[in-house]
């Protein structure tokens, strides 16, 4: 193949490549998309298992790395007014197209709910409200189908989809600290 050939078919690659990088971004201008929400905590297995049962709390890498919180330290902290920020949805606020789906994934090491709620406010485990009355979204715990259906098991994920235009608010029924709020243009 002489020099002149190599050249054009080298030309010739790299425009079809740019023009496949250029349709994708097209493509996802256009399109909405995927947006990944991580759900966060501290549980130190020792200690919420001793009181929850064998492998509530799967948190072993943080463990491992000395990044966690005690069992009666995460209530206390609860009862004070200043819940452990170790549990958190990341980011804190979303800005999305209508249609794109939120997937939020628990790479904590307990469940967590992902639940929308009015306005935000109490779980259903009133100590770790920190004197905020419980929401009516969350009024039941588990035993309310609508936040069941939010439940996120350690290590999985849920998907929401179809948000309507608007500011959304979202928070954990369990640990009413974890909150987001995604605005959909």
């Amino acid at each position: 193949m002489s020099a002149l050939t190599l050249r054009f078919f080298t030309k010739a690659f790299v425009a079809a490549l740019a023009f496949s990088f250029v349709s994708a971004a097209v493509a996802q201008e256009s399109q909405p998309g995927l947006v990944q929400v991580v759900a966060l905590d501290e549980c130190d297995p020792a200690t919420f298992n001793a009181v929850l049962g064998l492998d509530f709390c799967k948190n072993v890498a943080l463990a491992a790395l000395g990044y966690t919180t005690t069992f009666n330290d995460f209530f206390a902290l609860a009862a004070a007014g200043t819940p452990d920020p170790g549990w958190d949805f990341e980011p804190d606020v979303v800005r999305i197209k209508k249609g794109t789906t939120l997937s939020v994934v628990d790479q904590g090491g307990e469940p967590h709910t992902f639940t929308e709620v009015a306005k935000f406010g109490g779980g259903f485990i009133e100590p770790l409200n920190a004197g905020e009355p419980t929401v009516p979204e969350c009024v039941g715990g588990f035993k309310n189908i609508a936040v069941a259906r939010t439940r996120i098991l350690q290590g999985s994920h849920l998907d929401i989809t179809q948000l309507s235009k608007g500011t959304h608010r979202f928070e954990c029924c369990i640990h009413p600290w974890m909150r987001m709020t995604v605005e959909v243009k």
